[in-house]
């Protein structure tokens, strides 16, 4: 076995046997990240929800605006597989729980009374409420519903409209989810610009750019947030709104990336590979964004999915302080602005937990990701 080959952890060197000396970095990244075993998880896990975003329509049961007054704050219905059948058996009943609704007139308010006797059967790729899938296919499938069009349904409760909450998150999650990573593309492009002019011409450029960051990052960020979130025009629609609360979060999130990338140029500049393209006649752009930023493209790929999750954070604070997406636009940050007062949790809890549970998971699942990438950036790192 080689030098280099020794060089590499032990695992490494099992896994990949006598190819690990000649494999690409990549293939070695590939090697070590499959061993973090949660990192792996939290890749699938981020693909299902972006999966999710794209089909919403098919996924979702409902419209996210279909309300339905006489549901107001319907509780979860739990989904049951089996039912008791006439001779004290089970049988196999794809079925949600009914139940039974009342209203006091004193209070004016609807109560919701579980009724186990009353059965609405459920099934896959059932019709329903007319679509447009991807906004060019006409369809009316949904991957869950009712088979009775008559019978409805909340699987995860309702809102205080009548709205399925369900169908609400599974639309929230395009947003939410696109957002954080729209706005780490432009943080991507403003990071390594400012990073790789930075640490590579370094002098005063160096220290203009280096003192512009420290002006931002002494900034607070959700009250300047909110000041320019406050700003947007009440008269814009949801996608000018959607785009400039993306430009928005993304305006704070670059700086960390720019001077990590600045430091890497830093150490990579006087490298022999660089002054090789120099005498060659290569051009200082080309030498940058063709030599040197390609050398360190898996650090920055492990930087940038540990800031998708700051981003949907950031969105997800905004709207729910109502200085941020606003409806007829469905985020989980929308979401929890249902669960600002009192009544709605303690009446309607899920309001504040499905959102939230949503938001856990897809940070946590960013972080876990990010973290596996990392470390498996440096396959020669024990």
């Amino acid at each position: 076995m080689s030098d280099e080959e020794l060089s590499l952890p032990p695992p490494i060197i099992a896994r990949a046997g006598s190819s690990a000396a000649t494999a690409s970095q990549w293939r070695l990244m590939a090697w070590r990240f499959s061993r973090h075993k949660l990192a792996v998880v939290s890749l699938v896990v981020v693909v299902l929800l972006y999966l999710t975003g794209i089909f919403a329509e098919f996924l979702a049961p409902y419209s996210p605006e279909t309300t339905r007054p006489q549901y107001t704050y319907a509780p979860p219905q739990g989904i049951n597989l089996f039912a008791p059948t006439a001779d004290g058996g089970w049988a196999f009943n794809f079925h949600a729980s009914g139940y039974d609704i009342t209203v006091d007139t004193e209070a004016m308010r609807r109560s919701f009374t579980a009724n186990p006797d009353k059965l609405i059967p459920l099934g896959l790729f059932v019709e329903g409420q007319p679509y447009r899938l991807f906004g060019l296919i006409d369809a009316n499938i949904h991957l869950i519903g009712a088979t009775d069009p008559k019978e409805v349904v909340y699987l995860f409760g309702s809102d205080r409209l009548g709205r399925d909450v369900l169908s609400r998150l599974i639309h929230g999650t395009r947003i939410s989810m696109s957002i954080g990573l729209v706005g780490v593309v432009i943080s991507l492009v403003l990071g390594v610009f400012f990073g790789g002019i930075s640490g590579y011409y370094g002098g005063w450029l160096d220290s203009v750019i280096q003192r512009l960051i420290e002006v931002i990052s002494a900034m607070p960020t959700i009250p300047l947030w909110m000041g320019l979130a406050a700003a947007i025009p009440l008269t814009w629609g949801p996608i000018e709104v959607y785009f400039t609360v993306t430009a928005i979060v993304s305006l704070l999130g670059w700086t960390s990336l720019a001077r990590e990338v600045r430091g890497r140029f830093f150490s990579l500049r006087n490298e022999d590979f660089v002054t090789a393209a120099r005498l060659d006649g290569a051009g200082e752009m080309r030498i940058i964004f063709r030599q040197m930023l390609p050398s360190m493209t898996s650090h920055i790929l492990a930087m940038v999915t540990l800031a998708v999750p700051a981003m949907i954070i950031a969105e997800t604070s905004l709207s729910f302080l109502g200085v941020g997406l606003k409806p007829p636009v469905v985020s989980w940050g929308v979401m929890l602005q249902d669960a600002q007062n009192l009544r709605a949790i303690t009446s309607a809890p899920w309001l504040l937990f499905w959102p939230s549970l949503f938001v856990m998971i897809a940070v946590l699942s960013f972080n876990f990701l990010g973290d596996g990438l990392r470390d498996a950036a440096d396959p020669y790192d024990n």
